[in-house]
């Protein structure tokens, strides 16, 4: 499997579908948008905008979207076909088939994210219905933009693309360029990511198609499709802190005393315990001492007298 990670300069984005997500409002939602200082999310697995030109002159716009949501909202349809007046008898073609075609977009007050995933696809234009114009194995896009940090944005094209039936290597460096004689050109780029300092988009895939099939009434396709877009908001309040708030009940507490040893955080019991375990000789003991011993000899020497006056 190939994988294609790619951040391409903001001047070239700017030409992509993704930037459009940040200003213009979604063809349809499936979830209200954001309020009250949330932020904003929104994908879309699909977004084709193409002129159809008919065999007789006349031109036909085919504007269409695939799971396109805004948040909160999630969306899994695995295929598109639209009616189109005068093409391929007026029956339904098939745009996109896939295996797995999801978008998700969340918001809240911290956190808004989105993202479009696109597995095992193949896209089809008017006029080539057995010919795919493009298929891919797995395309991704995904935004996040967290209150109080840089919004971040990543696209992926993984695994092969075939595009009208070639296999074809993708650059980075700039579009690759397929062309089938005598039915047209596709120009595929990929689009990359975008970030300000409170948005964030991606697009993983965008193609212009130039074909001319001459088949079905159908005498030249244009225009441009995008696959799997993301883009985000951030919240406009600040990010929460990871750090656990302080308990306002608890203050250090200091005490003061003559004893020996240091006063410690849990109160003033460490000095009152040293006052109490203050013992041995101070500077007066010898004094007290020598009046003890001075009147015991005074007391003695008296005792003596009284007994030898009452033996005479």
């Amino acid at each position: 499997m190939n994988s294609h990670t790619f951040r391409m300069p903001a001047a070239l984005l700017l030409a992509t579908g993704a930037v459009a997500l940040l200003t213009a409002p979604p063809a349809y939602a499936t979830g209200g948008g954001a309020t009250g200082g949330e932020g904003k999310a929104g994908a879309v697995v699909l977004r084709a905008g193409l002129d159809v030109g008919l065999l007789n002159t006349v031109h036909v716009p085919l504007k269409t979207t695939l799971n396109e949501v805004s948040a909160p909202a999630t969306a899994e349809k695995t295929a598109l076909t639209v009616t189109l007046d005068g093409v391929e008898g007026n029956k339904p073609v098939s745009v996109l088939r896939a295996d797995v075609a999801t978008s998700k977009a969340t918001a809240d007050k911290t956190r808004a994210e989105a993202e479009a995933n696109l597995a095992k696809a193949s896209v089809h234009v008017p006029g080539l219905p057995l010919l795919s114009l493009i298929e891919v194995e797995k395309v991704t896009s995904k935004a996040v933009c967290e209150a109080g940090k840089k919004p971040v944005a990543g696209a992926n094209v993984l695994g092969t693309v075939t595009a009208l039936g070639k296999k074809v290597t993708l650059s980075a460096g700039g579009p690759t360029k397929v062309e089938v004689p005598g039915v047209g050109r596709i120009d595929l780029e990929l689009s990359g990511t975008q970030t300000t300092s409170t948005t964030a988009a991606a697009a993983a895939l965008r193609l212009k198609i130039a074909v001319n099939p001459l088949n079905l009434n159908v005498a030249k396709v244009d225009g441009e499709i995008v696959l799997a877009e993301a883009h985000c908001e951030s919240p406009a309040g600040t990010a929460p802190s990871s750090a656990p708030p302080a308990d306002p009940d608890i203050k250090p507490q200091t005490a003061t005393g003559t004893g020996a040893g240091s006063a410690t955080s849990g109160g003033t019991a460490g000095t009152t315990g040293a006052n109490l375990a203050e013992t041995g000789g101070g500077s007066l003991t010898p004094y007290v001492a020598g009046g003890a011993l001075t009147l015991l000899a005074i007391g003695g020497g008296a005792l003596l007298l009284t007994r030898r006056g009452r033996a005479s």
